[in-house]
C-alpha cells in the first residue's frame, strides 16, 4: 500500500545553538542527513520538534530552509490551541514551500468534539495543501472520538490521521470506515506494527532518528507478507521505542542526545524540556550499538 508521505517518516528535532537560537544551518544538515539514511518524508515543528517553544518566525525560516534542501515530502507542523492563529500559520506555510500540514488537536483548552471538528475544519479551508490530523490525547487532554475523525475524513484535503491514542481496535474502524484513500500513520513507535496488522500506511517516528534502514526493513518484510521477519525486526527495536522517552528524560530530549552522540550538532532542548540527564549519551551508545549489531 503506497503512503502519501512515505512510509518512514521522522518527526524531526529542531536544532538549537549553543545560545539556544535556532540552527538552520543544523537543521537543514540533519533533514538532508535523515533523506540519506533512507527517510521517506519528514515532519518538522511538530511535538519533537519542540514546536511550542519555537517562534512564528523561526517557523517560517525551518520550514522554508528544509523544504528547499530536500527532495523527500515536508510535512510542517502549523496549528497550535488557537484556531485563528493556526489558520495564520498554516497560509504562511503554503508559501513557504512545505508539502503538507500536521494539524494537532487543541491542547491545554479541553474543546468539545464540535469544537474539535470545527478547528481542523478551518485549517483545511484556509489551504489547499494536504493536511494530517495528529490524535496524541495523552498530550493534548481530548481524543479525536471517531465519529469526529470520520466526519472530517469527508473534507477533501483532510487526508491522514497521525495516531498516537494507543487504541488499535478503533482505528481499525476507523480504516474500515474512511473513505478511499484515507491514510493510517502510527504516531507511536510502539504500536507501528500493531496498526500495520489494521491497515496503517506508515510511521512518523521518533526512534528513526537513528533506525531508519531497520524501519525501512520492517516495512520492507511487512509489505513482503513475511509477518514473522517484521515482528523480529520489531523486537530489536523494542530497547530503542523505550529509550526515547521516559519521566527523567522526555521526548526530545533522548534524541537530542543520540544525535549528538553520532556527530550531528542538534545543541539541547529550550526549556521546559531539559536539562539532559547525567549518562544519557552513554546510553544512547549501548542503545545505538545493540541495534546495530542485530
Amino acid at each position: 500500500m503506497s503512503a502519501r508521505f512515505g512510509r518512514v517518516v521522522p518527526a524531526m528535532i529542531t536544532p538549537f545553538a549553543a545560545d539556544g537560537s535556532l540552527d538552520v544551518d543544523a537543521g537543514v544538515t540533519l533533514a538532508r542527513w535523515l533523506v540519506g539514511e533512507g527517510a521517506e518524508g519528514l515532519v518538522i515543528t511538530g511535538t519533537t520538534g519542540e514546536a511550542p517553544t519555537i517562534t512564528d518566525e523561526e517557523d517560517w525560516e525551518l520550514w522554508r530552509a528544509v523544504a528547499e534542501a530536500v527532495t523527500v515530502p515536508v510535512v510542517a507542523g502549523t496549528t497550535t490551541n488557537d484556531t485563528a492563529h493556526s489558520v495564520s500559520q498554516t497560509r504562511k506555510a503554503a508559501e513557504l514551500g512545505v508539502d503538507g500540514i500536521l494539524a494537532v488537536t487543541p491542547y491545554y483548552n479541553r474543546p468539545s468534539q464540535a469544537g474539535i471538528a470545527a478547528h481542523f475544519a478551518a485549517v483545511a479551508e484556509c489551504t489547499d495543501l494536504p493536511i494530517v490530523m495528529y490524535d496524541i490525547p495523552v498530550r493534548t487532554g481530548r481524543k479525536i472520538n471517531t465519529p469526529t475523525l470520520l466526519e472530517l475524513a469527508q473534507i477533501p484535503n483532510i487526508v491522514a490521521v497521525k495516531d498516537a491514542a494507543g487504541n488499535p481496535g478503533e482505528t481499525a474502524k476507523v480504516i474500515a470506515e474512511a473513505p478511499e484513500g484515507f491514510e493510517v500513520y502510527s504516531g507511536d513507535d510502539t504500536f507501528t506494527l500493531p496498526l500495520l496488522a489494521v491497515g496503517a500506511v506508515g510511521v512518523i517516528s521518533v526512534a528513526a532518528h537513528w533506525s531508519i534502514p531497520e524501519h525501512v526493513a520492517m516495512f520492507d518484510a511487512w509489505d513482503a507478507g513475511d509477518a514473522t521477519k517484521a515482528r523480529e525486526i520489531n523486537a530489536a527495536l523494542l530497547e530503542s521505542y523505550d529509550f526515547e522517552t521516559g519521566d527523567a528524560a522526555p521526548n526530545p530530549v533522548p534524541t537530542k542526545a543520540m544525535l549528538r552522540t553520532l556527530g550531528l550538532p542538534v545543541g539541547e532542548p529550550r526549556l521546559p524540556m531539559g536539562p539532559t540527564p547525567d549518562g544519557l549519551e552513554d546510553r544512547a551508545r549501548e542503545v545505538y550499538a545493540r541495534l546495530k549489531q542485530t
